[in-house]
Parts: C-alpha cells; structure tokens; sequence
C-alpha cells in the first residue's frame, strides 16, 4: 500500500538521520575525557527495564483518558449551554495557563490527598491527562471549527441528527487535520510523564536518577534514558506520518 510504502521511506530516513546524529554525538564524547564505565550501570539493567515499562503504562493510559477529556471539552465549547460552555473554557484556560510542575505538585498534594487518592500512579494518569486533554481540546476545536459552514447546512438539509452530522460529516475530515498536532502532543505527554518523578512514580526517568546516584556515573545513566524514550516517540511519528498519507485526498 502507499502509505506503508511511504511509512516505510520515512522510517528509513529517520534512521539514517539518527545513525548520523549518533556518529556525531560519539565522535564528540570521545573527544571528552571521561572515563566510561558501564559495567556499574549494566548491573541495574531490570531497574531500568522496569522504570520504561511504568512509563509505558503511564503514557498509554494517559493518551486514551486525555484524549476522552479533549473530545468532551471540545464538544462542551460548543454546547449551546451556556455553563458547559463556561466551565470547558475555564478548564482549558486554567490547564494552558500554568506550569504542569506545579500542576502536579498543586494536584497531587492538594487535591488527591484530600479526596484520599494515594496511588501514585493513577494520580500520574489523571493529572497527566487533564494537562493534555486542555491541550486536546483545542485542537479538536479548531478541527471541527475548520469545517466549511457549508457542509454543515447541507447535513441539516438533509435531514442529519447532530450526531450524525459529527459522525459522518465533520470527524472525518476534522481526523485528518489535527492528526499531526495530535501526533505532537501524544509525543510531548510521553516526555511530560518524567515530571512525575516529583511525585515518586517510579517511573523511567526516576529510575535513572536513581541508578546515577548509585552508580556516579552520569552519562552513562543518562544515555540509556534519551534511548528509552526515543524507542517509545519514534514509531509514533512514523505510524502517524503514514496514517496521515493514508488519509490525504485532493480537495
């Protein structure tokens, strides 16, 4: 198919670009006298392993539940009903106006200890998702709301519900335009999930915080971690980019 084919173009470039990068990068730490030592930080190999998979727990329960808070809240912004309209702007302002650090901080030590939510991680989840889901919400809204009014009359003449006008005549086409600023902030909430390290959800970034304090061995703690999270947004980007082919026709 020509999406896979293009999918597959792209993944290609972006190798030979991170092989490239990757040349660059090791020509220029061997230029750095630093004695490299990874036999310390092999031996917390599992403590690794473990951190990336709660980051991939984190993220993928984070996309599915910020993406249903995106879509209501796009859909209450145009709510003939005044306070659904009210209360979804004051969300998104509040959310897009202020530090996720001190969200998490505000969130998670405020609020989730005085309705007695003590998980670490759900509490992650949650204020992860309400900081994209604002996010989210514009860019759905401005997907719908780039709709011709055309269309939208002609569904009404027609004699579509607004569900079906949703359904069939604006999610379409709305899909194919935010697609890639949604493929950004999937990506962005993936490496906003280390700042629940703060909090401490043993997550990947956490992980090797901890394993550099073990070990004193910086980069080579680090290095590991720009892997991890590399593996996870790269295949994103790629299965984004040919979803997005596949998508595109002439207007």
């Amino acid at each position: 198919m020509k999406w896979l084919k293009n999918s597959r173009w792209l993944g290609l470039h972006l190798l030979i670009g991170t092989v490239f990068l990757a040349a660059i990068c090791t020509f220029a730490l061997q230029s750095v006298a630093y004695q490299w030592d990874f036999e310390a930080v092999w031996a917390y190999r599992s403590k690794f392993f473990s951190g990336w998979l709660v980051t991939i727990g984190l993220a993928l329960a984070s996309l599915v539940l910020s993406t249903i808070f995106g879509l209501l809240t796009a859909l209450n912004r145009r709510s003939p009903w005044m306070p659904l309209r009210a209360s979804a702007i004051l969300y998104t302002e509040l959310i897009r106006s202020t530090p996720l650090l001190v969200q998490i901080l505000l969130l998670y030590y405020g609020i989730a200890n005085a309705v007695g939510l003590h998980n670490r991680f759900v509490a992650g989840v949650v204020i992860l998702s309400l900081f994209a889901g604002a996010y989210i919400s514009e860019i759905v809204r401005s997907g719908i709301e780039g709709i011709p009014q055309t269309q939208l009359e002609s569904a009404k003449s027609l004699g579509f519900t607004p569900f079906q006008t949703y359904r069939f005549v604006i999610l379409p086409q709305a899909v194919r335009q935010i697609l890639p600023p949604m493929t950004g902030q999937f990506i962005s909430l993936i490496k906003d999930s280390s700042l629940l390290s703060i909090i401490g959800v043993q997550e990947f970034t956490l992980s090797a915080r901890e394993i550099n304090s073990y070990t004193f061995s910086t980069l080579e703690s680090y290095l590991p971690l720009a892997l991890g999270y590399l593996v996870l947004t790269l295949p994103l980007s790629i299965l984004a980019h040919g979803l997005e082919k596949r998508m595109s026709y002439g207007s």
